[in-house]
């Protein structure tokens, strides 16, 4: 009896130290867990927001930054110095109205003084101005992430339209016709005619803030497919290349200026809207709002700018080798840096559309000459320029391949590649 007393003893006094070890570790986990939770800070532009009052606003019709800063009790000699820094970064003379901005007031001062300014240059990218102590400014950027989305869609009335009723934002319409600048005439491009599309969209705190690149396309226009792929090859450059490996590139652009109307045709007997004569139009007139950039369709050297005395009125004359010439006319002005002898790029601003010299409205007349002559511009058939090389189509292909799975297999079947 005493024996079992004894082991009974023993045994919970084993238990009542187990116990109490447990107990005692159990303490310390959770000691230990509370040492380490630190909070997190709040960074936002750079700065630890937790310490400050963020006011968030739109800078107004005709304000100035001396008018937003005065209101935060920034003195007129700060303003001063903040806007000579500026000049090293982001000058505070480009700040719009319209444009977010945001002031950051710290929580602990007493008096409401503002120590940072912030400006939002776009979606992405900002400028910090730091108002205190020693004056300064930065300029910082927003993460992004970027994601892939397919659209499909036919032209009813314009491409712009066919964005939207796709879901897609209308920018979109302006990087496709970027794409195919050089191979698809977009001033005669008919209801019917469809596209599909693979490309990025850019986010900026969870927010879409843009279009990234195309990174596979087809525009059906008259039944015949136009594939466009994008591909870095070579000088890490992207660009795009059709289902045989040719680049979409050309020497020409299809087009001098964005996609509008064409208000007349290549013509050798047209009568005249103004003299009412019937003449040769050695041209195409490309209908679009006065002060719309007009583009030079390749590299070049301009070789005659200013007033032509016969009806033309502003015009820019570019030589781009020795076989061609191109002609604008009826500018309503130049671009700068143009002047004779100016050299010239392709996709280059060289002028703005308008209605000067004999003419019943605001348009670009363009006009192609091929050894002297004129020829009609739409029916230019230039080669492309650096295709993929014979040895490098399977890494291409391969890459190709890839992307169309992206689009869907529909898409996939249309495509006539080598297997």
């Amino acid at each position: 009896m005493i024996h079992k007393k004894l082991i009974y003893t023993i045994l919970t006094l084993c238990c009542l130290t187990i116990t109490s070890c447990f107990d005692r570790q159990d303490r310390v986990t959770a000691e230990t867990t509370d040492s380490l939770q630190v909070e997190v800070p709040n960074i936002k532009w750079g700065i630890n927001i937790d310490n400050y009052q963020v006011i968030d606003s739109v800078i107004g019709r005709n304000e100035l930054l001396s008018t937003i800063l005065y209101r935060y009790g920034v003195g007129g000699a700060t303003i001063n110095e903040v806007e000579k820094e500026s000049f090293n970064t982001y000058s505070v003379r480009k700040l719009r109205a319209g444009k977010p901005y945001h002031i950051l007031i710290p929580k602990d001062d007493t008096i409401a003084c503002a120590e940072y300014f912030i400006y939002d240059i776009n979606a992405i990218e900002y400028a910090v101005y730091k108002l205190t102590d020693s004056i300064s400014s930065y300029l910082g950027t927003i993460p992004t992430d970027t994601v892939t989305n397919s659209i499909s869609g036919s032209i009813e009335s314009s491409l712009w339209n066919a964005m939207i009723a796709s879901g897609a934002a209308p920018e979109l319409a302006g990087t496709l016709s970027d794409v195919y600048s050089w191979t698809i005439d977009f001033f005669g491009i008919q209801p019917k005619d469809s596209f599909a599309v693979y490309y990025e969209e850019i986010y900026a705190d969870s927010v879409r803030v843009g279009t990234g690149n195309v990174l596979a396309a087809n525009f059906i226009t008259g039944n015949k497919n136009h594939f466009a792929f994008y591909y870095t090859y070579r000088e890490d450059r992207g660009e795009y290349f059709d289902e045989n490996g040719q680049s979409l590139r050309r020497a020409f652009l299809k087009a001098p200026l964005k996609y509008n109307r064409i208000s007349s045709h290549f013509s050798n007997a047209r009568r005249h809207p103004v003299t009412k004569v019937v003449r040769p139009h050695h041209g195409v007139d490309y209908a679009a709002p006065s002060g719309t950039p007009v583009h030079s369709v390749g590299d070049g050297t301009v070789i005659g700018k200013g007033w032509d005395s016969k009806g033309g009125g502003n015009f820019v004359r570019i030589k781009h080798n020795a076989t061609y010439t191109t002609l604008y006319m009826h500018l309503k002005g130049f671009a700068d840096g143009i002047y004779q002898g100016a050299r010239v790029s392709q996709g280059q601003t060289i002028g703005y559309v308008g209605s000067t010299g004999v003419s019943t409205g605001p348009h670009l007349d363009y006009r192609v000459y091929k050894n002297g002559t004129a020829i009609n511009p739409l029916s230019m058939d230039l080669p492309a320029v650096d295709p993929i090389a014979e040895e490098d189509m399977p890494a291409y292909l391969s890459s190709v391949k890839d992307y169309m799975k992206q689009v869907g297999l529909e898409f996939i079947d249309t495509l006539s590649m080598n297997p």
